[in-house]
């Protein structure tokens, strides 16, 4: 098919896509870093952050990616020779887990697999183990973008009371802010990392460290560089100190619209469009796997990501089907990532689709028809009436 003709679509879970919008307000010429209204910007957008994240506590920025994040939340809570507990539901955790390592922390993994939420039960039982609290904190996913799986981040602090543990509760929301529902203070989040680059609209680049008050009393321990301290982010004396250096200028413009973009339609109305959208998706694989082996990855409905959902299907269909999509149809899909075993090495058997921050409903359903026609093509066994059950649940 001819593909020189419209617009290509980035359906992978990250970085989503930028709505013109946001490219608007980064188009300009530099703008002055030491007053004016670059400068009068900033805490309001500190302030629409912190609403997002369900959070009164305080916001770090870096100028970095999820990596940076992670490391800068880290950083700051833990001393070499500390030991986390990491519950891991994909990739990610494990991706966490290699930087607390890096940085002299005693990793002890809790892995559940890659179809499976954390247990609290599993959790509370490794907790109450280290009787002498070595365990200076438990480190999970919300949503883990390898996977789709979406964890109950209430239900680990739960465990991690019963337990009567002090452990801090640090949880990866990169893949959920702006996506799903997160209330850090009501849920007793210690510490929560975030990007600019899915949920918020805004391209990769900014990386945001939440935490309370029980994480910066964590911080007067920690032998902490500099660069990652966040106390002087937090209660900058020049606006500088709030970057660490040279503000991000074009990324802070981009997420201000970003943020104005979110505060119009509302965020509970932001919420449930993910949940209707995905909704969409899940309905549409049903109606494939009737007839063939496409199915969802992860199989109880509320254990589902709103942000991202991966698919499993014989190897090398998946591989086949995705580059298929994308050569003829325009549409790139999410490869396999964290999913390779030793049956499929190169994870040719799944495949993911984003769905967060600016989508609708026209965008799911031309994927969807995408992935049909694909399935069609490539003489792939499926099941009819995908369309008509995604469009029965957005009619709905």
């Amino acid at each position: 098919m001819n593909r020189s003709t419209g617009r290509d679509y980035l359906a992978i879970p990250g970085p989503s896509v930028v709505p013109d919008r946001v490219l608007r307000a980064m188009h300009q010429g530099a703008p002055d870093i030491y007053e004016g209204p670059l400068v009068d910007m900033v805490p309001g957008v500190i302030r629409d952050l912190k609403a997002i994240a369900g959070t009164r506590h305080h916001l770090a920025i870096y100028i970095a990616n999820g990596h940076g994040a992670w490391e800068a939340a880290l950083a700051n809570v833990l001393a070499p020779g500390d030991g986390v507990l990491v519950a891991a539901t994909g990739l990610f955790a494990h991706g966490w887990a290699d930087i607390a390592r890096g940085l002299g922390a005693e990793v002890q993994m809790l892995d559940f697999g890659r179809q499976a939420p954390v247990d609290p039960a599993r959790l509370q039982a490794a907790l109450e183990a280290d009787r002498q609290h070595r365990i200076r904190a438990v480190m999970a996913v919300h949503v883990d973008t390898s996977t789709s799986l979406r964890s109950d981040i209430a239900a680990l602090r739960g465990a991690i009371d019963a337990a009567k543990h002090p452990a801090l509760l640090l949880v990866d929301c990169i893949a959920s802010l702006g996506c799903e529902r997160f209330e850090m203070d009501a849920w007793g989040v210690d510490a929560m990392v975030a990007g600019s680059q899915k949920g918020l609209m805004t391209p990769p680049g900014l990386g945001f460290v939440f935490f309370g008050e029980r994480a910066a009393q964590a911080r007067r321990r920690a032998p902490v560089s500099r660069y990652w301290d966040w106390e002087p982010r937090v209660a900058p004396q020049m606006f500088y100190q709030f970057f660490g250096g040279t503000a991000p200028t074009h990324h802070l413009l981009g997420l201000r619209a970003a943020l104005d973009m979110i505060g119009e339609e509302g965020l509970d109305r932001v919420l449930a469009r993910h949940g209707r959208l995905a909704r969409a998706y899940w309905a549409a694989v049903g109606a494939w796997g009737q007839g063939g082996a496409l199915a969802l990855n992860v199989e109880e409905e509320r254990h589902r990501a709103h942000a991202v959902t991966t698919l499993r299907m014989g190897a090398p269909d998946a591989t086949r089907l995705r580059r298929w999509v994308k050569e003829n149809a325009g549409v790139t899909l999410g490869i396999g990532l964290g999913m390779a075993s030793a049956d499929d090495p190169g994870a040719d058997g799944f495949f993911r689709i984003g769905h967060m921050g600016h989508v609708n409903a026209h965008m799911v359903l031309g994927v969807i028809g995408a992935i049909e026609t694909a399935l069609t093509a490539l003489q792939i066994a499926h099941g009819r009436g995908a369309l008509e059950a995604a469009a029965d649940v957005l009619a709905a």
